[in-house]
């Protein structure tokens, strides 16, 4: 039992200290899921935080618990998974409380409103900056870099949803992967030992 709380402690604390800084949705989170989870507690690869991404959107939920509950279950299996999202949860809930108490009394404040203001183009580049930094790990090659082209193109078209899109993503990768392995063409690049991030293991 201790040693299963010893195990389960690390990954509730992590995300207690993620949550209260994901201003701007679970997008926001990457760059800090990133540093923690990759850089810090070496929980998952550097290239697994696009698939964490594309998961996390793909099904129900909002995308920081279902980000959390991934990497979780990752680390320490379906306790883990379910710590996570305790550990995702609990400071929001606990922030949304204490501002709605003060929603009322604060929401005509002149400082309130410039620093709420201010918050905006601070997530959007946290956004650009997790972008940058998957596309690192998701942009491998011209066929991911035209799948990637194409999918921006239809969302700021509004032709379809982003799950769609997603969906679209991922029947292309596999027509193209089928496609490269009747000609002996590598699915995708192979990680040499001299990378960075190829000798991040799994595990606290």
């Amino acid at each position: 039992m201790r040693s299963q709380l010893k195990r389960l402690w690390p990954i509730f604390w992590t995300f207690c200290r993620i949550a209260p800084i994901t201003f701007g949705g679970g997008y926001a989170m990457i760059p800090v899921l990133e540093q923690e989870a990759v850089h810090k507690r070496r929980w998952i690869k550097q290239e697994d935080v696009a698939d964490v991404l594309a998961v996390s959107q793909t099904i129900p939920g909002a995308v920081a618990l279902n980000a959390a509950s991934f990497v979780g279950y990752r680390v320490a299996g379906v306790a883990g998974a379910v710590t996570a999202v305790i550990g995702m949860m609990i400071p929001t809930f606990l922030i949304v409380i204490g501002l709605a108490a003060l929603l009322l009394t604060f929401r005509d404040n002149a400082k309130v409103a410039a620093a709420l203001q201010g918050m905006k183009p601070a997530v959007i580049a946290m956004i650009v900056f997790a972008g940058f930094r998957m596309a690192r790990t998701a942009l491998v090659d011209k066929a991911t870099i035209a799948i990637s082209l194409i999918a921006a193109l239809l969302l700021l078209q509004n032709f379809v949803s982003p799950i769609t899109v997603i969906v679209i993503g991922a029947i292309a990768g596999i027509v193209i992967g089928s496609w490269k392995h009747k000609r002996g063409i590598d699915a995708a690049p192979v990680r040499r030992y001299t990378d960075p991030d190829y000798f991040i293991g799994d595990g606290i």
